[in-house]
């Protein structure tokens, strides 16, 4: 399959089959790493990385996999790019593509990425947006199906807010590959109808199914994979985080929901977690509210259902896959 030159925006660009050949290079790339396999296939290549909002695993693993596979890299902070402020996107797609050969972004608004991908003239990939998260989503999908072996019929019940790029994406990927997907929370917190029913239409080839539900222990019970995500997002006010915990506590993920699921289920986030006391949030947050675990108790995240770490370290062999994909000549 050919994806050379292709931008990496967001999963609704993709067809199921190319989605899977994604995860199987992927798949193919973490045996060479762990067998000390060299695969430097871009060797000479240049990328940038652009991070309007900071991150841990995306920025190592974009890194790690860059110089995996031979090329340099160029981080551009929130402080080291005029992106959006001095210059125009559509101005710093044309300079930034006459100098890399792929260029990553991780910010605010999907609106964002598309711009930089229809001007720069070389592939542009997701590395998060307010909308979309499209390389946490072929990390998620090969850490699951590590774990069963497939993909197509698994239950993923998401808990949480899913109105935005984790909740949007899941929903998206599990669409397009024959899962079922349930978004388990207040009517508050649903993804966008529009969304919703792109997915369900996309739903009617694959064999998958779209649930939204307030109901926890019918969301829960028999379910494949827990999967939740922090409640307030990068960029928005302290101040929500008041009427978020009201709303979402009822959607924690704890051991009673494990035990609904069944002993089979296993725990997935996307990182970070705010499951003790041992970040700074974590402690205002309890301060403020005697709250000490949020979306997920410390006993599932500690737990031994809980694949968070797998999960983390799939995004390198993934992002990896989507740079050689559509790299290659």
């Amino acid at each position: 399959m050919n994806l050379a030159g292709r931008h990496f925006l967001k999963l609704k660009d993709f067809t199921p089959e190319e989605i899977l050949y994604l995860i199987d290079l992927a798949e193919t790339l973490k045996k060479e790493k762990k067998n000390g396999q060299a695969h430097a296939h871009l060797t000479g290549k240049n990328i940038a990385l652009i991070f309007e909002k900071t991150s841990t695993r995306t920025r190592c693993a974009f890194e790690v996999a860059a110089h995996d596979l031979g090329m340099q890299v160029t981080y551009l902070d929130p402080s080291a790019s005029q992106i959006g402020k001095k210059e125009s996107i559509a101005d710093t797609a044309r300079v930034l593509g006459r100098m890399f050969d792929g260029i990553e972004y991780r910010g605010f608004g999907q609106e964002i990425v598309e711009a930089l991908a229809a001007g720069a003239g070389v592939p542009v990939w997701n590395g998060l947006t307010n909308e979309f998260h499209p390389t946490q989503m072929l990390a998620d999908m090969l850490t699951i199906r590590e774990h069963f072996g497939r993909l197509k019929g698994i239950k993923l019940t998401y808990m949480g807010d899913a109105r935005y790029n984790m909740g949007n994406s899941l929903m998206v990927t599990c669409a397009k590959m024959g899962m079922h997907f349930t978004a388990c929370t207040s009517k508050n917190y649903f993804p966008e109808e529009n969304l919703v029913e792109y997915c369900r239409k996309e739903a009617v080839g694959t064999g998958a199914s779209i649930t939204l539900m307030e109901d926890v222990d019918a969301a829960v019970k028999g379910a494949d994979v827990i999967y939740t995500d922090v409640w307030v997002s990068m960029g928005e006010p302290d101040e929500v985080w008041e009427a978020r915990i009201k709303e979402l506590m009822p959607y924690q993920v704890n051991g009673k929901v494990m035990e609904l699921a069944g002993k089979e289920a296993i725990f997935m986030h996307c990182l970070p977690a705010f499951h003790d006391l041992e970040t700074a949030i974590g402690r205002e947050v309890y301060q403020k509210f005697g709250i000490k675990e949020i979306e997920v108790t410390d006993e599932v995240f500690e737990g031994g259902q809980s694949v968070v770490f797998e999960e983390a370290e799939n995004r390198m062999h993934t992002i990896k896959a989507v740079m050689l994909a559509t790299l290659k000549e």
